[in-house]
């Protein structure tokens, strides 16, 4: 994990981890992983799934995943044009 990863995963936490005092840490960490949908094993949690979820927490379940608003194409005549690369 690079430090910007660990820097954004911090900056996420801390603030709904506040929330939540009687949660020791880990327990936080179930709680997100169970929230998400994650069922495997806690120590195959990925930081990307903890990111996505801090992020998606407490917003509408249709609400736009962050990141992913960039390579959204209304139009599918467009978005194979794209992909293909016929288009920029």
């Amino acid at each position: 994990m690079n430090c910007h990863r660990l820097n954004e995963l911090i900056e996420l936490l801390q603030p709904e981890w506040k929330k939540e005092p009687e949660l020791n840490l880990l327990q936080f960490v179930q709680k997100l992983a169970k929230e998400s949908g994650y069922h495997g094993d806690l120590a195959d949690l990925t930081d990307d799934i903890l990111i996505y979820h801090l992020k998606m927490r407490g917003s509408d379940s249709d609400a736009e995943i962050p990141g992913l608003k960039k390579d959204q194409e209304d139009d599918f005549k467009t978005a194979i044009l794209r992909a293909r690369g016929v288009i920029k």
